[in-house]
């Protein structure tokens, strides 16, 4: 299977990069306390370093925003994912524990700063893309049963004519849930810097020991950017 980025996104952001994870025989769970603290210590953080006006300043999220903004999405009215998850932990609100994976996940995301998708592969049929939607892309709701149609030249995560993720991301498909089914994981992580230390590069180490040590499984990891816009897994 194949993963790729339309080289028009690397027009609007150079240094975009997408961090690709794609974990196999992960052994997910009910959330334990451990898994449960580390959600709530990041949770803790966060409330403690960022205010209110200053997520939208935040490193990642302003440029999500910007790349949001140049492709015709509105960020205020579709914000990104992770801005809304972290307004909502800003403002005192916690996340409700769903399972192990989804937790861990959503703690490493908060630790970092960063947007990190996770997708069930055996929702996944057909390549998969970065690009701009286009006439006979659908799209499954999270909680429904009937797809809509995507509007055209809308930046997507897609596979095949499927949208895993709408508005780039916003929001993600009931396809492709974890559940504590899930084995086989596609990850798919956006930033800015690759190099040690960035959030990027930390939050793919991060997810990497968890699919080893926490949920024994084994995966492999790419870096997919300007200079290399597509890989095969």
């Amino acid at each position: 299977m194949k993963y790729t980025i339309d080289k028009s996104i690397f027009k609007l952001k150079p240094n975009i990069k997408f961090g690709i994870i794609v974990g196999h025989n992960i052994i997910n769970s009910e959330t334990s306390d451990e898994d449960e603290r580390r959600l709530r210590n990041a949770e803790n953080k966060m409330r403690n370093e960022v205010s209110q006006e200053q997520l939208r300043e935040l490193h990642n999220v302003k440029n999500y925003r910007e790349v949001m903004t140049e492709t015709g999405i509105n960020p205020n009215k579709y914000p990104p994912s992770v801005e809304a998850m972290f307004k909502r932990i800003i403002k005192g609100g916690r996340l409700p524990v769903i399972n192990a994976l989804v937790d861990l996940c959503n703690a490493i995301s908060i630790e970092q700063g960063i947007s990190l998708g996770g997708h069930d592969l055996k929702d996944i049929h057909e390549d998969l893309e970065v690009r701009f939607s286009r006439k006979g892309d659908i799209f499954l709701p999270f909680g429904c049963e009937e797809y809509e149609d995507v509007q055209e030249n809308e930046l997507v995560f897609t596979s095949g004519n499927v949208v895993q993720t709408l508005k780039w991301v916003w929001r993600q498909s009931e396809l492709g849930k974890i559940t504590l089914d899930s084995s086989d994981i596609f990850f798919q992580l956006v930033g800015f810097e690759y190099e040690k230390d960035s959030s990027l590069y930390n939050a793919m180490e991060d997810i990497e020991s968890l699919i080893i040590n926490r949920f024994k499984g084994n995966c492999k990891k790419y870096l997919v950017d300007i200079h290399n816009n597509s890989i095969e897994f």
